[in-house]
């Protein structure tokens, strides 16, 4: 049974960004797991951090991250994919990012998380030994994603990687911030097209992050409506050569 490995920096990334191509390599027989990086719980969280919660209606007494492990299990459920990996790092507001644009900005010379992120990497892709590795372009420049993509780069992966377009900051913009687009530019297009079973999955998944649906869609039915408008379709760069197996679920773009 050949092994996806998706590297999520948050909690609903890579099942906005590749939940259709992950239903999909389920439904094909391969081993399909989600390992989401930044999921650590911190007690008494203040300033931006607290803001990043409490802006949802969440009180300071109520432990995010905890809401939001619970969200991710329910969507690798939907997606019919196993219990998803969560691992210890802080998100950035916990990290010295004190606003959201900070988030979108340069990485701080402060921000240290890199070596261990990539030393976590590394034993992930030790302990699944992926076919398949699924992963952000960074695209919108949130600094997490960047981190992931760098740590990443840093670990040295044998696997082929399919790398995602970060939806929803795909469509905020006609130009969305890319701050690694160089990184990615000379990768083949590639793209992933799936049915209305894989729609349906998808949406299931990504609506099961219930914490994030107003604040990222304005609520479910502006989640539906971005899904609708994107057709079924999600797009990658692909690094390396593909299994035959994974090379029948996506096609390269002209």
């Amino acid at each position: 049974m050949p092994t996806a490995l998706a590297l999520s920096p948050h909690l609903d990334d890579a099942a906005f960004s590749c939940g259709g191509l992950l239903h999909a390599l389920a439904r094909d027989g391969w081993r399909v797991v989600m390992a989401t990086l930044f999921t650590a719980s911190v007690e008494a969280p203040t300033g931006f951090a607290l803001a990043c919660q409490t802006d949802k209606g969440l009180g300071p007494e109520v432990d995010y991250m905890d809401l939001r492990r619970g969200e991710d299990a329910e969507a690798a459920r939907c997606l019919g994919i196993e219990s998803p990996r969560h691992l210890p790092f802080r998100e950035a507001p916990h990290r010295g990012y004190g606003s959201a644009p900070e988030l979108f900005g340069d990485v701080r010379a402060d921000d240290r998380v890199a070596p261990d992120l990539t030393q976590a990497i590394r034993e992930l892709l030790a302990e699944f030994a992926p076919d398949l590795l699924l992963a952000p372009q960074a695209v919108g420049g949130h600094v997490d994603h960047v981190q992931v993509v760098r740590a990443i780069d840093a670990a040295g992966p044998d696997a082929p990687i399919l790398w995602w377009r970060d939806f929803p900051y795909t469509v905020r913009s006609h130009d969305p911030k890319e701050p690694l687009r160089a990184r990615f530019r000379d990768l083949h297009q590639t793209e992933c097209r799936f049915g209305a079973g894989g729609q349906a999955a998808k949406e299931a998944a990504c609506a099961a992050y219930t914490t994030q649906l107003g604040f990222q869609f304005g609520g479910p039915e502006g989640l539906a409506k971005r899904l609708a408008e994107e057709a079924g379709i999600e797009r990658f760069r692909r690094q390396g050569v593909l299994l035959e197996r994974a090379a029948r679920l996506v096609a390269d773009v002209a």
